[in-house]
Parts: structure tokens; sequence; C-alpha cells
């Protein structure tokens, strides 16, 4: 029997709908941090006392520089998730880039915007 190339049709539906459930709350996370950062909820210093008012600028400046950091992180997890999709449409979906054989099926429900075997990832592709 012929070595598989592809995943089939019913099996890049199954992989669809977890990428799909990803990145719907990659989005809902994504847009948290941003309101963070933006401050949309409103809780600001403010109405503090003036002696923890510093205090709490600098934690507030900290929390936003680490809330744009994860944004930024969310963002990318976001593009990768949308490239899967992507490959999907194209067939070439859970395809390794570098040995052309397929990803197994347990990595990719694991790590669903996977491009590597976890051979290559490693390095011990020959």
């Amino acid at each position: 029997m012929a070595e598989k190339t592809r995943y089939s049709d019913e099996e890049l539906n199954e992989f669809r709908d977890i990428i799909i459930e990803k990145l719907n709350k990659a989005r809902t996370e994504y847009d948290e941090l941003r309101a963070a950062i933006t401050n949309a909820d409103g809780n600001d210093v403010t109405d503090t006392s003036p002696t923890f008012k510093v205090l709490e600028e600098g934690a507030s400046t900290l929390s936003k520089e680490e809330a744009g950091r994860l944004a930024q992180r969310q963002m990318k997890f976001i593009q990768n998730l949308q490239s899967a999709l992507i490959r999907i449409e194209n067939k070439t979906y859970g395809i390794c880039r570098e040995t052309g054989k397929l990803i197994p099926k347990e990595r990719l429900r694991a790590v669903p915007h996977a491009t590597l075997s976890i051979e290559a990832k490693n390095g011990r592709v020959k």
C-alpha cells in the first residue's frame, strides 16, 4: 500500500473545526488584551489617593507593557491559525515543509498550526 501523501477531506474538516475553535478563543483573548492596554474598562488610578498613585502608575505601565507583549504574541498565533486554514483550503495542511511527509494527527491536534514534524523541528531530518 502506498504511503498517504495528504489528509482526506473528512480529516481536513476535523482539523478545520479544531482550528476555528482555537481561532475564536484566540481572538477573544486578543480583544481582552487590547482592552487592557487601552484601558477600555475605564478602571484608572485617577480615583486613588496621591500616596498610592505613583506606585499604581508604575504597576499599570508594567502591566500594559506585558499585555502588549502578550497581545503581539496572540496576534502571531492568530495569523498562524489563519495560515493553517489556508493550507486546509489548498489541501496542503498537515504536510511537513521539510520532509514532505504527513505530520502525525496527534501533533496537529495539539498544535494545529504546525508546519514541521517533530523530527524536522528537532533537526533530525537527514
